[in-house]
């Protein structure tokens, strides 16, 4: 277990490492962020990014994306993986954010589990960065590394997402997750993680007792 002051020693590390914390989706209004969230899963931002400036375009408003016909999202989406689904679930919630929420993303995540395709990774993502409310966002980054560091030890999101808010402080919980994907995809890297470039070895339990990341 962490003290209190060691947290927080992580917390300021990363911080020097990743001053300006973002997310990695690109987008320009609030709702791009969430249909941008629900078109990465299983599926690399990269290609999400590479995809919607053409979804966008093609639909610029809340109101076409409700009125879209599926087959022709489908085709635009698909090189992001499951397009059926994620076409279905696009166009739902676009009618829902219309009839239910005047067109704007909801800002509890109770409302923003109700729309078609939102699970509490991205509801925590839209709380943190449209919102600016705590927020913690358990991705496959921030599993492995609260794992590694060892501030958790289960691989279960929604435990990890409860142990997190515990610990963590409120306000900077959100920008936390966002450099522990930063630090996930530059140093802590799920097969070869370079550990003698971690910022945060000296109090990392993997690098401590000399595990073997590659399985944590």
């Amino acid at each position: 277990m962490f003290t209190e002051s060691e947290i927080m020693e992580i917390i300021r590390l990363l911080e020097e490492c990743y001053p300006e914390p973002y997310c990695a989706l690109e987008y320009n209004k609030d709702y791009e962020l969430l249909f941008s969230a629900r078109l990465a899963a299983q599926c690399t931002d990269a290609r999400v990014n590479m995809i919607t400036p053409t979804l966008f375009k093609r639909y610029p408003t809340l109101e076409m994306l409700a009125d879209a016909d599926v087959a022709e999202l489908e085709k635009i989406i698909y090189p992001c993986g499951f397009y059926r689904t994620k076409a279905r679930d696009i166009i739902a919630a676009a009618s829902m954010l219309l009839s239910e929420f005047d067109g704007c993303v909801p800002d509890t995540i109770e409302e923003l589990l109700r729309l078609p395709g939102v699970g509490r990774k991205t509801a925590n993502l839209m709380l943190g960065d449209i919102h600016n409310k705590p927020a913690v966002v358990v991705d496959t980054h921030c599993i492995r590394l609260s794992n590694r560091i060892g501030l958790v030890s289960t691989k279960d999101p929604v435990k990890i997402e409860t142990e997190l808010r515990e610990i963590l402080p409120p306000s900077m919980s959100s920008d936390f997750c966002h450099r522990l994907v930063l630090h996930g995809r530059a140093v802590c890297t799920a097969r070869n993680p370079i550990c003698g470039e971690c910022c945060i070895s000296g109090l990392c339990k993997a690098s401590a007792m000399n595990i073997d990341n590659k399985v944590l």
